[in-house]
Parts: structure tokens; C-alpha cells; sequence
């Protein structure tokens, strides 16, 4: 597993007040934080990973630094990668941060797995 610590600092600051319970997983070679039982924002190396509302999806492509998230040949609408280029001033990271905890307020979670 490989992730940037001081981002995950950073994301660990700008959640640090919000009223949701935040919970840490090592998932996807990163570590993802789950809100309110929601996969939420991931770290993996040196990027964000975003789960926002697909309605916004393709304009956020156009923000620098941002990605479209590709498993296997498929792209994943909805999830975005953004590189430090994309979130290194305050305002950027703050964005993508609001974007995540935004649609976290209305995705749906997972099924628990037995």
C-alpha cells in the first residue's frame, strides 16, 4: 500500500469537524475514507481519489490535474483521480474535498458482504 502521508493528513484536517462518522480503510492500494458508512475520498501514491455526483462528472475532467478513474477497460462515472497539480493550492483541495462530502450526502452505501 502506497499513499502520500501528509495528504492523508490533510484530508484527515479538513474532515476533522464534520458531524458524519469518518472511518479509515485500506482499500484500492490507498487508504479510503468512508462518511457515514460511504465510500467517500481515497489516497492512493500521491492522489486524491473523488467520488462525486456523476452529474458533475464531466465538467470536473476539465479542472487541471483531474482524470477519469479506469478499472479494468472501463471507466467509472462518478470517481475521479486528481494529482497534486490539481489540489496543491488551498481552494483546489478545499473543491474537491466539498465535492466528495457534497454527493456523500446522497450516494448510496454499498450491500455489507456476508
Amino acid at each position: 500500500m502506497s499513499y502520500n502521508e501528509n495528504l492523508v493528513n490533510s484530508v484527515r484536517e479538513a474532515l476533522v469537524d464534520f458531524p458524519k462518522k469518518i472511518e479509515e480503510k485500506k482499500m484500492f492500494q490507498g487508504l479510503t475514507f468512508m462518511v457515514d458508512g460511504k465510500m467517500c475520498i481515497g489516497i492512493r501514491d500521491d492522489e486524491i481519489m473523488c467520488r462525486i455526483d456523476p452529474e458533475i462528472y464531466e465538467s470536473v475532467l476539465e479542472k487541471t490535474g483531474c482524470r477519469p478513474m479506469i478499472h479494468g477497460k472501463r471507466t467509472i462515472k462518478g470517481y475521479v483521480f486528481v494529482n497534486e497539480e490539481g489540489y496543491k493550492r488551498k481552494e483546489d483541495f478545499d473543491f474537491w474535498i466539498g465535492c466528495c462530502l457534497e454527493f456523500n450526502k446522497k450516494a448510496k452505501a454499498s450491500k455489507k458482504r456476508k
